[in-house]
């Protein structure tokens, strides 16, 4: 690799990874926002929460990667015109077109990723995290008990308190369960409690030999009744395994070439067109990066945000319409992608042209 070359892939890399990290952070606060919500309703354990985080930011990367690319690219050629690094490049005929090599030592790599991520490791991802939560949901860990610790229930159901808990999360000792409901209180307690499930997802907590205390919610009356049972079953947040298989997010690409419908086609196109918008926006982030020396560069990163959000608001759209039946499956997504890359090619081949001189 020439000098000139090695020169410019380095500035390209550093701004590509400085704006991949922003934007990473960005993006953990969105990720975790998800995964609170699901801890918060009970279908996820809290102790899973940094492993489904993980997992729900590699089925973001496809379309958080090219964004950094398109913003990397943006920021490090124009700190070039800023700097009237350019100019003198230009002055000994370096132009746009041979600049193409040095993008493309940098571009390629990150289209590739782009494309694993979006063909395998994204959909890889959500059946991992899916199998996490199946296997959760086999006991009551569900619901985030832990001993020795107060743990509300979904939905601010009641707080549940549990003294101790098998190795497989079945059975527990010292239960302290307690419940509003019509502006009374529902205390219960039991020395043992095991884990019952009915049909694919109900289940209940079989509490045995306990006592129960309902009373008025607030103190101007002495109505209380204390009950003794044997058994006593308390119903549980039902498991969440009805949709795993037939999510076809969850399917690889290769099984989703086999299956017919306007579902899957829409699936596959919304996994191809992630590389064609990230080759797309680095082509034309050199054009729009042009601007005299010592302009500042952050309007451009405007225009360059636009238009991402633009692309990828119609790339959600058409992926709609095409599990809608509203577009041909033949159509795909190719309306959005081929005529964007179209776009970025005609407009970094003119890049740097001089315009024709009036007779």
């Amino acid at each position: 690799m020439l000098k000139l070359d090695r020169y410019i892939a380095s500035e390209l890399l550093q701004s590509i990874f400085a704006a991949l990290i922003i934007l990473t952070m960005v993006m953990v606060g969105g990720a975790f926002m998800d995964v609170l919500k699901d801890v918060t309703k009970g279908t996820m354990p809290a102790g899973m929460m940094l492993a489904q985080l993980g997992l729900v930011m590699l089925t973001w990367l496809p379309l958080i990667l090219p964004l950094a690319l398109m913003i990397g690219i943006l920021l490090g050629m124009s700190r070039l015109y800023r700097d009237a690094e350019m100019p003198v490049l230009a002055s000994i005929g370096v132009g746009p077109k041979r600049l193409l090599r040095p993008l493309m030592i940098v571009v390629a790599p990150c289209v590739v990723i782009v494309a694993l991520c979006a063909l395998w490791l994204g959909p890889w991802a959500e059946r991992y995290s899916r199998g996490m939560i199946q296997e959760a949901n086999r006991n009551l860990l569900i619901t985030g008990l832990e001993p020795g610790k107060f743990v509300s229930m979904p939905g601010n159901d009641g707080v549940v308190y549990v003294a101790g808990m098998s190795s497989g999360g079945s059975e527990f000792d010292h239960i302290f369960i307690y419940r509003e409901k019509k502006d009374r209180i529902h205390v219960t307690t039991a020395p043992k409690g095991t884990l019952r499930v009915e049909g694919p997802n109900s289940r209940f907590l079989s509490l045995k030999d306990g006592f129960e205390v309902e009373g008025p919610l607030n103190n101007t009356q002495l109505n209380y009744r204390l009950l003794q049972y044997e058994t006593n079953d308390v119903r549980m947040p039902d498991r969440d395994d009805g949709k795993a298989d037939a999510d076809l997010r969850r399917k690889p690409t290769m099984a989703l070439l086999k299956i017919p419908g306007k579902e899957s086609n829409a699936q596959l196109h919304w996994r191809l067109a992630p590389a064609f918008l990230a080759l797309a926006l680095a082509l034309l982030a050199v054009p729009l990066s042009r601007s005299p020396p010592r302009q500042q560069r952050y309007g451009r990163v405007v225009v360059g945000f636009l238009g991402y959000f633009i692309a990828t608001d119609l790339m959600i759209l058409g992926t709609q319409w095409l599990s809608r039946g509203k577009l041909p499956m033949v159509v795909g997504l190719w309306w959005l992608t081929l005529p964007l890359l179209a776009l970025a090619v005609w407009m970094y081949m003119r890049d740097g042209q001089l315009g024709k001189v009036r007779a």
